[in-house]
């Protein structure tokens, strides 16, 4: 199994999905972490100037979004789970029609996090969806 967390450092998980340059992905085997890569990750910053498009389900929607949200998925189709501080609705739902698991959390700490996870007590925290 792997898990990405949305990263600005390969430490913390940061509070803004599109705002993160980097995946750290994490590798498991038998519920523990064997391995990790850091991946780079398309952004605002190399989507700045490109078009918004309103939507009536509200921003993060429309072809422009999922353009751009499939390309930051590409880098980590390999994975099953996301973990992020914060993100946009549209963001999540694009993620998850590819089957990769959003959870937003509150836990800073990236390996932290996924112990949490991996031992089921991980709490989702919905709140933090935009």
């Amino acid at each position: 199994m792997k898990i990405a967390a949305v990263t600005e450092d390969g430490k913390t998980i940061s509070q803004h999905f599109g705002r993160a340059p980097y995946y750290l992905v994490l590798m498991v085997e038998e519920g523990r972490i064997i391995g990790q890569e850091l991946r780079e990750k398309l952004g605002h910053a190399q989507f700045a100037g490109g078009p918004h498009v309103d939507d009536p389900r509200g921003r993060g929607y429309g072809a422009h979004a999922e353009d751009r949200h499939a390309r930051m998925a590409q880098t980590i189709a390999d994975c099953q789970v996301l973990l992020a501080g914060g993100m946009g609705w549209g963001a999540k739902e694009s993620l998850e029609q590819r089957g990769i698991r959003v959870i937003t959390t509150e836990i800073a700490d990236i390996e932290q996090a996924v112990r949490s996870y991996l031992a089921g007590t991980l709490v989702e925290r919905p709140d933090l969806l935009h």
